[in-house]
């Protein structure tokens, strides 16, 4: 539906307000596609549970996770608060013998793996529903924040492996997943991999499991491959919940448009209402849908209800 021969702002421009959905759902809306999310869909989502198999999609939160130094974001840094040698310190003692130990965490709250809230990306100084850019402020988001859904993160998951229907470990990075990449694996996984509105859908790429093997790498930040820029129309069009890929920043990289940053976050967010997750693990996942051929599962990935946060971790469970 894009005029690809079009300048890049103006493809940008058109795609937002094709996709957009402000007051779709009330102009105090603050779920966007979450919507799509019904108490049936939850329903639904349920029955999808038959072998009681539950794999973790999160990489581990520590100081070896994929950022890299220089950025805004930085891996997590976990100290000790109260530790085993203050327990037996001298000057610490309680009764009985009964003794505590407590920690802390000081992280970027998308520095692994995460949601993106829908107050993260503005579009001409608007987020999602129309809401101002100065509705963050440096108290956080007064509109759209990640605590206003933190009960919506629940419904059918369905993943669609893209490197098995490509007949490749991963994509390279660079490679721009299409609109038709996604009809044809899903046409090729079969029934379990249909869309419905309200499903989370999940593309692996192989990313995050070249990087497990071969190291971070360039990984935050860098190249990848990832959802295309013309995916937009596509996404809006299949009434998806979410969209979650094993990247860092879920579209290709380099972005697709000259002169543009990430330009299907700046749709898709904003505009749509679409939440994004990235940097999530599929690989265990993706072996257990490709031996039983069934790509669809249940979904429980709440994030941490941080008042006016942007962003979120999360430790998604998909069982099946």
């Amino acid at each position: 539906m894009t005029d690809r021969s079009k300048p890049p702002e103006e493809q940008i421009n058109e795609a937002a307000a094709r996709c957009r959905n402000w007051g779709r759902w009330g102009a105090d809306d603050e779920a966007g596609c979450l919507n799509f999310v019904t108490p049936e869909r939850v329903v639904a989502a349920a029955r999808c549970v038959r072998k009681g198999k539950v794999f973790s999609l999160s990489i581990p939160f520590d100081h070896l996770g994929p950022q890299r130094s220089g950025g805004r974001r930085f891996n997590p840094i976990h100290s000790m608060v109260v530790d085993g040698s203050d327990n037996v310190a001298s000057d610490y003692k309680l009764a009985n013998g009964v003794g505590f130990s407590d920690d802390c965490v000081h992280m970027p709250l998308q520095c692994g793996t995460q949601w993106d809230a829908l107050s993260h990306v503005f579009d001409h100084g608007k987020m999602w529903n129309g809401y101002g850019a100065k509705e963050v402020s440096s108290f956080g988001a007064a509109k759209n924040g990640i605590e206003k859904v933190k009960s919506r993160m629940v419904g059918r998951g369905i993943l669609l492996d893209m490197p098995r229907f490509k007949g490749v470990s991963h994509l390279e990075p660079g490679y721009a997943i299409s609109a038709d990449d996604l009809d044809g694996c899903i046409a090729r996984q079969g029934e379990t991999s249909r869309i419905q509105s309200g499903d989370f859908l999940l593309v692996r790429t192989g990313q995050m499991g070249f990087c497990k093997e071969n190291g971070w790498g360039m990984y935050a930040g860098g190249d990848a491959p990832g959802l295309s820029f013309y995916t937009a129309d596509w996404l809006h069009a299949h009434q998806v919940a979410a969209i979650v890929t094993d990247t860092w920043g879920m579209e290709v990289r380099p972005n697709e448009l000259p002169n543009s940053f990430q330009p299907l976050h700046q749709v898709v967010i904003p505009n749509m209402g679409l939440t994004i997750g990235e940097i999530w693990d599929m690989e265990a996942l993706a072996a257990d849908c490709a031996e039983d051929s069934v790509y669809e599962f249940m979904l429980v990935a709440p994030p941490l209800p941080i008042t006016g946060a942007v962003g979120s971790p999360v430790n998604p469970q998909a069982i099946k």
